[in-house]
């Protein structure tokens, strides 16, 4: 069986915190992977893991974006073609279009698509048309 984990699973398996919850986490973890279950994450999730990490643990963005990469590499977890190419991009904490952008902008990539923004700095990426005003 494929089964997604929500950001509030996987933020808890990152941060250890709240501890209980943690657990509990964990545990459902363990016994998804005992049961041969795919675990996925998806883009979304690891978008709003990045600005969690942020806001409510402050971690500044290179922080924040080791921290995602280092779990994701780490775990038995499935993510998108898009998500383990960004997070691979060197000095991503500072590139512009920053990661999240860069992480839309690959999935369209990866699924056949160009990307349509009015993001000046968009420009550089392949399959982008920057709309002006």
């Amino acid at each position: 069986m494929r089964i997604g984990l929500d950001t509030s699973v996987v933020l808890r398996l990152i941060t250890g915190e709240p501890k209980v919850l943690a657990l509990v986490a964990l545990r459902e973890v363990q016994r998804c992977l005992a049961r041969k279950d795919v675990l996925m994450i998806s883009d979304l999730v690891i978008s709003e893991i990045y600005f969690a990490l942020q806001h409510h643990y402050r971690a500044n963005k290179s922080a924040a974006l080791k921290i995602l990469g280092d779990f994701l590499r780490m775990s038995a977890m499935e993510t998108s073609a898009a998500a383990k190419e960004v997070l691979t991009m060197p000095s991503l904490a500072t590139l512009r279009p920053g990661f999240v952008d860069r992480l839309i902008h690959a999935e369209y990539l990866n699924s056949g698509a160009g990307m349509v923004t009015f993001e000046k700095s968009a420009a550089r990426l392949s399959g982008v048309r920057v709309l002006t005003g």
